[in-house]
């Protein structure tokens, strides 16, 4: 008789002191694989909570990067707060919090002394520059870690262009997903060995890291002076068409060739300047302003289904609104749609990541304010008439 399947994180439960993208979006990926995440939040809510798209008072950014959460709000400040959050600690076998450096010392959360009470905690610490050196007190968002770690000047193309910035949060994405693998790598080692650890994450690692794998190759041997940082090309892999855009990328002689014939231009097949891959690559400008010159006339569909029936790679540029819609992602269940208590139905992106062998999470919209306060406290030990004794002490910044 087969066990009966369980999610892959069940049992784990993870304290979320974090606030804004990276932390949250580390601890819902946890979340989505069964973790229990428990999100403490101050009175007046995690910052994302009022930003951005709203309905009925609450953001489409707080709903999108804390789903499968339970919520509860704390005065950490207070003595009721401080009592409340000891029991978490006891209860909790991963703390995750992205506080300035310091700060968490300061509310009574000193990851050595607790791992001394508790060898299995496993303490992550997501910060912008690390906790020690001379940036580690500054204050850090998305733009100063693309800045810092050479993001805006690879995006510009060249050292010589002005530098731009990729628009989206990407170094506290990719923050994120470092910090979601760094805890789960701690879990499994814990498993053998009995003994938890603690994690520091700095946004600037994080994105050096992600860079450093295709961006840095010119700075990779340390005997070679690095040449001149240009990209082979200003020109972008997006083609206009009569009604909207289209990306090909073409890599083979075959591709190439079957592309000049849906162009209509076969004779660029055996022109020098693009008859190999590495004449192809010199003379990029050249070949991708004729292959620009050359579809503009199409329609989208018209040329995609040519391009897709000899096996030339391709895509439509989609637009937002066109995203959730195309039938690939409906068809393969890309997308979410949940109830939240305050915003109604709402759509996400389902995890990128499904399992066969267990059972994949069964999921639950972002959580309102403090929705979960009292079955949180239930679970910690408290009892009705302490909770209200709590709240008469300030810990939840209200009178109960």
């Amino acid at each position: 008789m087969s066990k009966p399947k369980t999610t892959p994180l069940e049992g784990v439960k993870i304290l979320d002191l974090t606030t804004m993208l990276s932390g949250p979006l580390a601890t819902m990926i946890l979340a989505d694989q069964g973790a229990e995440v428990i999100k403490v939040e101050s009175p007046s809510g995690d910052y994302t909570r009022s930003l951005g798209h709203r309905q009925n008072g609450i953001s489409s950014m707080f709903i999108n990067n804390n789903r499968n959460k339970q919520s509860i709000a704390l005065d950490l400040k207070s003595v009721g707060g401080q009592k409340i959050l000891t029991k978490l600690v006891e209860y909790a076998d991963v703390i995750v919090e992205n506080f300035r450096p310091g700060v968490a010392t300061r509310l009574g959360l000193d990851f050595v002394e607790l791992r001394k009470d508790n060898p299995k905690l496993i303490c992550v610490s997501i910060n912008g520059f690390g906790s020690d050196g001379p940036l580690s007190a500054k204050p850090t968002y998305d733009p100063i870690i693309q800045a810092m770690s050479g993001l805006a000047t690879i995006q510009a193309g060249s050292d010589d262009e002005r530098p731009m910035l990729v628009r989206t949060i990407l170094a506290d994405k990719v923050t994120a997903l470092t910090a979601a693998q760094g805890v789960t790598a701690a879990i499994f080692a814990r498993e053998r060995t009995g003994t938890g650890d603690q994690i520091e994450i700095s946004m600037l690692d994080s994105v050096l890291q992600f860079l450093w794998a295709s961006d840095m190759n010119a700075h990779t041997f340390i005997d070679q002076p690095a040449s001149q940082d240009a990209a082979a090309s200003f020109i972008d892999l997006l083609y206009e068409v009569s009604d909207g855009y289209v990306t090909i990328s073409v890599m083979t002689d075959r591709q190439w060739a079957g592309l000049c014939e849906i162009m209509g231009v076969p004779e660029l097949v055996v022109d020098k300047r693009f008859s190999t891959a590495a004449a192809r690559e010199k003379n990029v400008d050249e070949r991708l302003t004729l292959t620009q010159n050359n579809v503009r006339n199409f329609k989208r569909s018209e040329l995609l289904t040519k391009l897709e029936e000899i096996d030339v790679p391709c895509a439509p540029v989609l637009r937002r609104s066109e995203i959730w819609k195309h039938p690939h992602i409906v068809h393969t269940n890309s997308m979410l749609e949940l109830e939240q208590a305050t915003a109604g139905t709402v759509r996400q992106a389902a995890p990128a990541i499904r399992f066969t062998e267990h059972q994949n999470q069964e999921h639950h919209a972002a959580p309102n304010l403090g929705a979960d306060r009292d079955q949180i406290l239930h679970k910690l030990g408290f009892k009705s008439n302490e909770i209200i004794q709590l709240g008469e002490t300030g810990a939840f910044g209200e009178d109960v």
